[in-house]
């Protein structure tokens, strides 16, 4: 199973992806909406892949990272120039997006909730 990271805000995840690319393995990137103090996310889109990714995370090599990364509160996320849209390395248009660090591979929105789809990217 892959090494799980889960980090909040831009910064953490810059640090943390930075830092995980150095290991040498692939690296699949969860951008979701932030939880709450009872660990819900404000994302019902995001509610509703976390279950079918973290399903699918038993079938990652060892030396592959998982780093999920909470994106704000949905004010933060709503304003259209939050950084995790203008930053070059990210620019999302949704949550949920699932990237393979370094490729054009993404899953988007209700794409993420699809186990065949997701099974797919963590397989290549």
């Amino acid at each position: 199973m892959a090494n799980v990271v889960k980090v909040e805000g831009f910064e953490a995840f810059q640090s943390r992806v930075a830092e995980l690319t150095k290991t040498g393995g692939d690296v699949f990137v969860m951008f979701s909406g932030s939880k709450d103090s009872n660990g819900v996310s404000w994302c019902p889109d995001c509610v509703d892949a976390e279950p079918v990714v973290n399903g699918c995370l038993s079938t990652l090599a060892s030396d592959t990272h998982y780093l999920y990364v909470g994106v704000g509160g949905r004010d933060f996320w709503k304003d259209q120039n939050c950084v995790f849209r203008t930053a070059k390395e990210t620019q999302l248009k949704t949550v949920p997006t699932l990237i393979k660090w370094g490729t054009k591979q993404r899953l988007e929105e209700g794409q993420c909730a699809d186990k065949n789809l997701v099974s797919m990217m963590f397989e290549e």
